[in-house]
């Protein structure tokens, strides 16, 4: 069973791209152009106190024509982060994502956070899985052994 930790360890990084409460909207948008992402983590210190996403732009800043250039994160920032602990396995992940329409999920533990999984990690995982399986079943049904 793959847990959030084993998805995280998977990554080519595990940095967590984050921004500051009061960065600008196009501070946060600028650094999530650069390291192509879709959401960045509003921390104060070491504590998770919202997340920004680009649907968060698209409705508050674009749809309220808001300025991104004087508007802090914190005036457009989603502030109940929902986030997993490092045990919970993948299927279940897909379904806290799938359920509460998320596309990002922190993993936390005893308050820390260790990470960041998108829903992209998640589906990458999936598939890797699967054609994992599907090799085995081809090898069983073949007769050849798995090299």
């Amino acid at each position: 069973m793959t847990t959030a930790l084993d998805i995280l360890k998977s990554k080519p990084s595990q940095e967590v791209i984050s921004v500051k409460p009061h960065s600008t909207v196009y501070e946060a948008i600028q650094l999530m152009c650069e390291k192509n992402i879709g959401a960045v983590l509003v921390m104060e210190g070491s504590a998770v106190v919202g997340i920004f996403s680009e649907r968060d732009y698209a409705r508050k800043i674009v749809l309220q024509e808001r300025e991104s250039r004087s508007t802090p994160v914190n005036a457009v920032m989603s502030p109940n982060v929902m986030f997993v602990g490092p045990r919970q396995p993948a299927e279940e992940l897909m379904a806290v994502m799938t359920q509460n329409r998320l596309r990002h999920l922190p993993v936390m533990e005893d308050g820390k956070l260790l990470g960041m999984l998108s829903i992209g990690d998640l589906v990458k995982h999936i598939i890797s899985d699967q054609q994992f399986l599907i090799e085995q079943m081809e090898h069983y049904i073949t007769g050849q052994h798995a090299a």
